[in-house]
């Protein structure tokens, strides 16, 4: 599916490295990041606590595994062990997307933020669903498709820290940059799927 063999390194590293990022919160103390801007009213909500946890920790899981299924080779030496990881990926992104639609709500930046992570876990998790009732139809093609808007849906968690220190730096004001890299972290990544798409699944 995925040929270039110079920035896939890149994408798989960095999918791992910010993969294992959510264990930060479990090491060091869990007043650093995004949870610094958060009113002591939101932190000490057990609801929200429970969708930020599931949200980070699944998410992180379906990042660090996902970037697997766009090897070709792989794919095709172990089609069982292909499926099984894709059905853990399906279980950990439906979780992860409803509980950050969840948390969305709570987003630091007001409306703005709220409404471009919203869409971002609503977008995720059509995609991803309707990848897995493709798929149950044998409809491999369209399955295929679908989870490259997916996992691209998914990579935001990278792409956000990527653009957020960048942002930050520019409009010296951290607020300012994240309503902007709400969308920007994710709609980037859904033109690059849909050109990887329009190309045949390959880049």
């Amino acid at each position: 599916m995925i040929k270039t063999k110079y920035w896939f390194p890149l994408f798989a590293l960095s999918a791992i490295l910010i993969g294992l990022y959510p264990l930060l919160y479990f090491i060091i103390d869990r007043n650093f990041g995004l949870l610094q801007t958060k009113d002591i009213s939101v932190l000490q909500s057990i609801s929200w606590n429970i969708g930020f946890y599931t949200h980070i920790i699944l998410g992180g899981l379906a990042l660090l595994i996902g970037w697997s299924q766009f090897v070709e080779k792989w794919r095709k030496a172990n089609p069982k062990f292909h499926h099984q990881i894709g059905k853990l990926y399906i279980a950990f992104v439906i979780l992860s997307s409803l509980s950050g639609i969840y948390i969305g709500y709570y987003a630091t930046g007001g409306f703005i933020a709220s409404l471009g992570f919203i869409s971002l876990g609503i977008i995720w998790f059509i995609k991803t669903l309707f990848a897995f009732l493709y798929v149950r139809k044998g409809n491999y093609q369209m399955h295929k498709k679908l989870m490259i808007y997916s996992y691209s849906a998914c990579f935001a968690g990278v792409t956000l820290r990527i653009w957020l220190p960048l942002l930050t730096l520019i409009f010296e004001d951290f607020f300012s940059a994240y309503k902007i890299v709400a969308w920007l972290c994710w709609v980037p990544n859904l033109i690059i799927a849909y050109l990887i798409n329009k190309n045949g699944g390959s880049s």
